[in-house]
Parts: C-alpha cells; sequence; structure tokens
C-alpha cells in the first residue's frame, strides 16, 4: 500500500510546488511509482508538468472534489490522471476555489480529498500532494488524508514563524482527525550558504527542532536553474543533472524513501 505524503508549510513561496515536483521524478528514478497531486488553486504544480492552460481540463481535482460533496460517481481514473515522462499527476484549477468555500459548509468536509486517494494507494508507493500556503479547508483535508507531511521552509524569519504553527497544528489535526498522520521532517530550502542570515535560521532551525523532527539532511541551495526548469517544463533530474538542487532532491528522495 502507497503512502501520502503531503508538502505543506503555511508560508507561500518556499517551494513546496517545485519540491513536489522534482521529489516525485527523483523518486521515480530510484524505481517508485509517484502520482503528484496539486491541491492548491493557483494551479503551479500543472505548469510545472507543461499543462498551459488548466482552465481547458475537463476534470481536475476540483471537479472530483465536487463530485465526492455531491455523492456522484467519480469518472474513471484514466479521465483525470496524466502522466509525463513517468510521472502521473492530478491537476488542479481555479474550480478547487469554489471547492474550498463549498466545504466549509460540508458535514465530514475533512474527508473528502481521503476518500479520493484512498482507492489509489494500491497503484502507486508513493502519493505527494502539493498544497495552499494557508489554514483552510483544503489544508485540512490534505493533513486529513496524509500518512506524513514534509515542512518545507526557506531561511527567512517569518518562515521560521510560521513552522510552529504549523507543526501545532499537525499535532490536533492527528488527535482530532487522523491518527496516522506525522510530521515526517523539516526541508530547507532556498538556502544561500553565502549569506549569514541563511546560517543562522538554519542553525536556529537544528536548535530549536533537533530531537523533536528530523531535520533532512537534504538542503536546497537556492539557484536559477529551477525557475529555468519550471519555464521548460522538465524537472531538475533532466535539465540540469549536475546542479547542486537537483542532487539534493535526489538524496532527499533517498531519505524519504529508505527513512
Amino acid at each position: 500500500m502507497g503512502k501520502i505524503i503531503m508538502c505543506g508549510s503555511f508560508k507561500g513561496g518556499v517551494g513546496k510546488s517545485v519540491t513536489t515536483y522534482n521529489m516525485a521524478y527523483s523518486l521515480d528514478k530510484i524505481g517508485k511509482k509517484v502520482l503528484a497531486v496539486d491541491f492548491d488553486s493557483q494551479a503551479n504544480l500543472p505548469t510545472c508538468f507543461g499543462i498551459e492552460d488548466v482552465e481547458a481540463l475537463l476534470v481536475s481535482i476540483g471537479h472530483l472534489m465536487m463530485a465526492q460533496m455531491d455523492e456522484k460517481e467519480l469518472p474513471d481514473a484514466s479521465e483525470y490522471i496524466h502522466s509525463r515522462n513517468g510521472v502521473d499527476f492530478i491537476p488542479s484549477s481555479m474550480v478547487l476555489s469554489a471547492v474550498d468555500s463549498k466545504l466549509r459548509l460540508e458535514m465530514g468536509a475533512e474527508g473528502m480529498l481521503s476518500r479520493i486517494l484512498e482507492p489509489l494507494r494500491d497503484s502507486y508507493e508513493y502519493i505527494l500532494i502539493d498544497t495552499c500556503p494557508s489554514l483552510g479547508a483544503l489544508t485540512i483535508n490534505a493533513l486529513a488524508a496524509a500518512d506524513e507531511v514534509i515542512i518545507t521552509v526557506n531561511p527567512q524569519l517569518l518562515a521560521m514563524m510560521e513552522l510552529q504553527d504549523f507543526l501545532k497544528t499537525v499535532g490536533k489535526i492527528r488527535s482530532r482527525i487522523n491518527n496516522r498522520l506525522s510530521a515526517a521532517g523539516i526541508l530547507l530550502t532556498m538556502c544561500d550558504n553565502r549569506t549569514n542570515l541563511c546560517k543562522v535560521i538554519s542553525e536556529e532551525v537544528a536548535e530549536t527542532f533537533q530531537g523533536q523532527i528530523r531535520i533532512y539532511d537534504s538542503r536546497i541551495p537556492t539557484t536559477v536553474k529551477v525557475g529555468e526548469s519550471v519555464y521548460y517544463s522538465e524537472p531538475l533530474i533532466e535539465y540540469a543533472p549536475g546542479n547542486g538542487a537537483c542532487e539534493a532532491y535526489r538524496m532527499l528522495a533517498k531519505e524519504v524513501a529508505f527513512a
């Protein structure tokens, strides 16, 4: 049975989508069957996978959530699971914004995503969920569906402050909704070791959380190659295999797979 991992943070711009994307391909390269799920209405992940017009999609994760709430039969998986270079993915669209509003009025709303993903577990070794940078009905759904959460943090003060709140939320979801949920670890992204701030924040994360939660040895360095690879809709492992960020994602995949 596959493991469901959410990539999350309450802070935007910390590399959740890029991490989900590159981790999916890095896991694929070590022989793992992966499904990536975009659960953010901004729909950044489909752009990484080369989908230019998400609104033209007939079925997205938003449509599946609407069908689930209306207790309608879901379409065949072949209608909403796309594939690119060996990695499967379910795209998002603006429909998910309407879902977010509707979820607040639904009974048992927190379990909707789980009902969609549970039947897919047997087909994949890893299901990776990319999420929106806020605590709302969508993020709660993702946490309720996940087995583990990887928390992305860039070396900035505001991201560090949000980390404490995010961990508290994980604890509440575990005690109230999903008792199998755990914080898999903290992933430092956009690291520039030439700056004092990066060094200070990295050391503070280590001092604060060492012994409480895993801090991945992999640290994703800041590099223009990440932005370039997204522009060309290619994962780093194909676009810039010798780049430091690519090596870090390779290492992260091994840390995740062989934990």
